[in-house]
């Protein structure tokens, strides 16, 4: 059975005219094809720009806590900040192409109504209006204010974006990697977008607006000071340190253990000089009352470390926690004992002064500008609570090294520094040892503090 032909319709040029006059090509046409374009450019450029707030504004543990959540896009997100360099790249390209279109075709409608040089103007001032207040501005305080749903929401077209531009993106990804090698700039992008200076400002701006607690913000200034603090600021003194000689018996170890108020004690040989280890009360009270041990204080005398001064807080901490050492000697470049440093040390550091017993306060405020300090305090405990700034030398750490470094010998009791509208009065001396002293701000130091600010401010302008 054969099948029977079947003729194709057959466009006259006379019927291919009437189409197209059907839809005349003329400048209103052209007009409106260009309006309608820079509108969905526009939108684009938005969706680009909006892109690459949301996208590096979201944290890393956020993106992870979405896929465990089961969130949709989230799968994709995490893919896309895997490669931070190929994604701001992909946002770049198809941002950079839509905002150079619109104002090609801008020029273009305008050369239509206007001369060259006039459309060239006209074209330039109004897509930069048009891209800066609805390309950039509006979209991005949009992606600030909803970060982590218009990262979801956009990042499957995003990923789409890099599908349909992947082409130019691998070449402006290959010659951007080679710019950065030439310049001795990151071919990838490493860093975060918030720094430890950034997040001191939040925690302090988190303290203005109410959501964080004074007490909060000063443990939280303490943890960011820890890694910068050294052993030798954190430790007890050698004046301070109460020890048992070697050949003590336990009951004496006791006695000194009861008598200082404290868990355990160092062992020395000699002198403070050569200590051997440290005893604790729990093991003294064992060894004498249970039998257990030889009943020598040898036989309990447990290990130390023999750090140096210098030492940062944050790696001794670690240190201290993995050998299970509560109780460390500090030394000096000579191997002189410095002090002795404990955990509840390291913790005070953190959490501020746990004060045991009769332990004195290391700050009794009198009045709002008046304050009666320990000698031992450090000098940036004292600027942090009085909201001075006292200078930090190499040659000392507490307030009494600073009233010994100013005066340039021993004080007595009554004596009095001024340190720029700072006075330092000395209350209690003990021997040679600051133990007190009454630190006073004055109107005088409130007003050099604005004078230097006043001299910065006309230095800026």
């Amino acid at each position: 059975m054969g099948l029977s032909p079947v003729s194709a319709p057959v466009v006259t040029p006379a019927q291919f005219g009437g189409l197209a006059n059907a839809v005349p090509i003329n400048d209103a046409t052209i007009t409106v094809g260009g309006v309608l374009a820079i509108v969905v450019l526009i939108g684009l450029s938005a969706f680009f720009s909006s892109s690459e707030i949301a996208m590096f504004s979201l944290a890393s543990h956020r993106v992870e806590q979405l896929v465990e959540d089961g969130r949709i896009g989230a799968e994709v997100v995490k893919e896309l900040k895997s490669d931070p360099h190929r994604l701001l790249v992909t946002i770049l390209v198809g941002n950079n192409i839509v905002n150079i279109a619109m104002s090609s075709i801008a020029t273009g409608l305008f050369a239509i109504y206007m001369s060259q040089g006039q459309a060239v103007v006209a074209a330039t001032f109004g897509i930069t209006a048009l891209v800066l207040l609805f390309g950039e501005s509006a979209p991005k305080s949009y992606a600030v204010e909803n970060t982590e749903s218009w990262a979801l929401r956009i990042a499957k077209p995003l990923k789409l974006s890099e599908y349909v531009l992947f082409p130019l993106i691998v070449v402006f990804d290959y010659l951007t990697r080679v710019v950065n090698k030439v310049t001795g700039g990151r071919s990838a992008i490493e860093t975060s977008y918030v720094t430890r200076d950034e997040i001191q400002n939040m925690i302090q701006t988190g303290e203005r607006e109410g959501v964080i607690e004074e007490e909060e913000r000063e443990m939280l200034d303490r943890i960011f000071r820890f890694n910068q603090t050294i052993a030798k600021e954190v430790m007890t003194p050698r004046l301070d340190v109460n020890a048992v000689p070697k050949d003590a018996s336990i009951d004496e170890a006791i006695e000194t253990c009861v008598q200082a108020d404290h868990e355990r004690v160092p062992v020395y040989e000699g002198n403070l000089d050569n200590i051997i280890g440290v005893v604790n009360i729990r093991d003294l009270v064992r060894a004498r009352y249970y039998g257990e041990g030889d009943n020598d204080l040898a036989s309990v005398v447990q290990p130390t470390l023999h750090v140096p001064e210098s030492k940062n807080a944050d790696e001794l901490l670690e240190e201290m926690q993995d050998t299970r050492m509560q109780m460390v000697v500090v030394i000096d470049e000579f191997g002189t004992t410095e002090g002795i440093l404990t955990l509840e040390d390291m913790v005070e550091e953190i959490v501020g002064e746990i004060l045991e017993g009769d332990e004195e306060e290391p700050f009794e405020f009198v009045d709002d500008d008046t304050v009666l300090v320990r000698g031992e305090v450090n000098i940036d405990e004292v600027n942090e609570v009085l909201e001075i700034d006292l200078p930090e030398g190499q040659e000392f750490e507490t307030l009494a090294g600073f009233v010994f470094n100013r005066a340039g010998r021993l004080v007595e009791e009554g004596e009095e520094i001024d340190y720029e509208g700072v006075k330092i009065r000395i209350e209690e001396v003990d021997n040679t040892r600051i133990m007190r002293a009454r630190v006073t701000v004055t109107e005088e130091y409130f007003a050099t503090d604005d004078e230097e600010a006043e001299v910065g401010a006309e230095a800026e302008n």
